[in-house]
């Protein structure tokens, strides 16, 4: 493949949530085919027409090409992108459901919060069809169609699994800047998802258990105690398995989360639905990295414990 050859024009976003809202409405308004996919069509709707409502930190309307329930509709005119931006949880069956559309010249990108997220894809798909990235977008669905983002804090970042996928991710890029989701290349994507795990296991958990927003958590002196001691522990067990987050990690991530105002994060959001959480993918992935280190992780073992007693 030629140096910036690969100049995708056709994407398909999988998970009409808030998350996928966003991604799906700047590709559209960029000018790109975009079929948006979920498995509840009310969600779905709104996005063909009248389109789909961004208000807050981004604010326009644009409606997607198509929009399907089923990704096996993806085969009969396949995506030169797939982004994958439902829950960690739903992966498994998403892979499945992928098997057989990836090949030369189609990839699927991980836009998704939670470690190794982009392994479970690429144990079905193959790691030269896979490819990660790292969002730094809080939205929250007001109603099917209509999301409001508390903030987007440009760049986000993209990487491939396998070298030989280098040149197309770097196309990606290039089409997510251009319609306003900036997008960098990098070869740092691992340290990159742990820097923002760790930022979340450090907020997410407190506000799905307690109920608050992240202003509401970072301004509580008893509550800081609590996101200071989970964002240590993070921090330790990263460094440990060799994860490279920074000098100045902490300090970042404190005015990172100072600076998300009264946003519900997604845990919390799941936990007010009844959904299942990404407890597992965040949490529960610095537990298990501690265990491969030999290091104990009571902060993040009490707060999965929590969550997941919310979950049931």
């Amino acid at each position: 493949m030629k140096k910036n050859s690969f100049k995708p024009r056709k994407f398909a976003v999988v998970g009409a949530g808030p998350v996928g809202c966003v991604v799906a409405a700047f590709l559209a308004r960029g000018g790109y085919d975009v079929t948006l996919c979920d498995v509840v069509p009310s969600l779905l709707e709104p996005a063909l027409e009248p389109g789909i409502v961004l208000e807050g930190s981004d604010n326009f309307q644009a409606g997607v090409s198509r929009i399907t329930t089923r990704v096996d509709d993806l085969a009969n005119d396949p995506p030169d992108v797939i982004i994958v931006t439902v829950k960690a949880t739903a992966l498994p069956l998403i892979a499945s459901a992928l098997e057989g559309f990836t090949g030369e010249g189609r990839y699927v990108v991980s836009w998704q919060n939670g470690i190794d997220t982009e392994r479970v894809l690429a144990t079905t798909l193959g790691a030269r069809s896979v490819m990660r990235a790292v969002v730094n977008y809080g939205c929250t669905l007001l109603k099917p169609g209509h999301t409001h983002m508390a903030f987007h804090q440009r760049p986000h970042y993209l990487q491939e699994l396998h070298p030989d996928s280098r040149e197309a991710a770097v196309g990606i890029c290039a089409a997510l800047t251009a319609c306003g989701l900036d997008t960098h290349h990098t070869d740092q994507i691992r340290n990159m998802v742990w820097s923002k795990a760790v930022n979340n296991s450090s907020m997410n958990p407190i506000c799905a258990v307690t109920g608050k927003t992240m202003f509401d958590v970072i301004n509580d002196p008893i509550l800081f105690n609590l996101v200071d001691s989970l964002l240590k522990e993070g921090v330790s067990v990263a460094r440990a398995n060799e994860f490279i987050l920074g000098p100045d990690f902490y300090p970042d991530t404190i005015n990172y989360i100072r600076n998300a105002g009264h946003h519900k994060p997604s845990m919390l959001q799941d936990i007010e639905a009844g959904r299942r959480t990404e407890i597992d993918f965040i949490n529960g992935k610095i537990i298990e990295y501690g265990v491969r280190v030999g290091m104990p992780t009571p902060f993040n073992t009490t707060l999965r414990s929590l969550v997941k007693a919310l979950e049931t």
